[in-house]
């Protein structure tokens, strides 16, 4: 939910990575299932308080996943009229992703990004922003990217995760093990920063990673809690 990588294996194959940043007393998110809403399969681990999800896949070669904020941290103005969560699940059924983007409301939706990722009839990378007051949806090339949500990291801190990942480009082959250790050990040796986070309260509470190779789609879930430690799901099938 709070820090994504993006790494392109090749012209088609690709590999996010998703480390969730919640409360520690948040409720614990269900493992990923498939889903069917408006006839579409979806596929996607279920967050535990609202139902929604922060990362999910579609049967039609869309992902979709979700960091709390837009372009700087906000002062939250709750009641909120549905969760973040559903946002996704709502735009991953949708026919024309482009044209929803514009369509879909949000009034009253607390401010969100998206990092989308479509590769039916062609690589496209995308991030949307809503920001409490406007839209923002902007085209990405198909190369490397890093994000951090807002409400959790400034400036300087998403600076010096930007300058981690460039320097494990340098050093590494991108791979899917290759980029789930980054999340789990890049760093400064300080936890409130690191990628694998953790502060008083809140901290990374799981990894989601989407896999893409030779036309198969993988979603691997991986909760880091100490009371889930033995519970890790690897190789969820997302779509055939």
């Amino acid at each position: 939910m709070c820090t994504v990588t993006f790494l392109p294996l090749s012209e088609t194959d690709f590999v996010l990575t998703s480390s969730r940043d919640v409360g520690f007393k948040r409720e614990h998110a269900e493992f990923p299932a498939t889903v069917v809403k408006n006839d579409v399969s979806l596929h996607f681990p279920r967050d535990g308080k609202a139902g929604g999800t922060w990362i999910g896949t579609s049967r039609d070669n869309r992902l979709i996943c979700l960091l709390n904020g837009a372009f700087e941290n906000h002062v939250r103005n709750e009641p909120y009229r549905m969760s973040r969560g559903h946002i996704v699940l709502d735009l991953l059924i949708a026919e024309d992703f482009e044209k929803s983007c514009g369509e879909i409301n949000l009034d009253n939706i607390e401010p969100f990004t998206l990092v989308v990722v479509q590769w039916k009839k062609r690589n496209q990378l995308f991030e949307f922003v809503w920001d409490g007051l406007k839209r923002h949806l902007k085209e990405f090339q198909w190369k490397e990217s890093i994000w951090s949500s807002s409400t959790l990291y400034n400036e300087n801190m998403k600076t010096m995760r930007k300058d981690w990942f460039k320097e494990w480009l340098i050093h590494n082959e991108p791979s899917p093990s290759g980029i789930l250790k980054f999340h789990r050990t890049a760093g400064n040796g300080k936890p409130e920063s690191d990628v694998f986070m953790k502060r008083k309260n809140v901290g990374t509470v799981s990894l989601t990673q989407v896999v893409t190779t030779k036309g198969k789609t993988l979603m691997n879930y991986f909760p880091e809690r100490s009371d889930e430690k033995g519970k890790k799901g690897n190789n969820y099938p997302s779509n055939k």
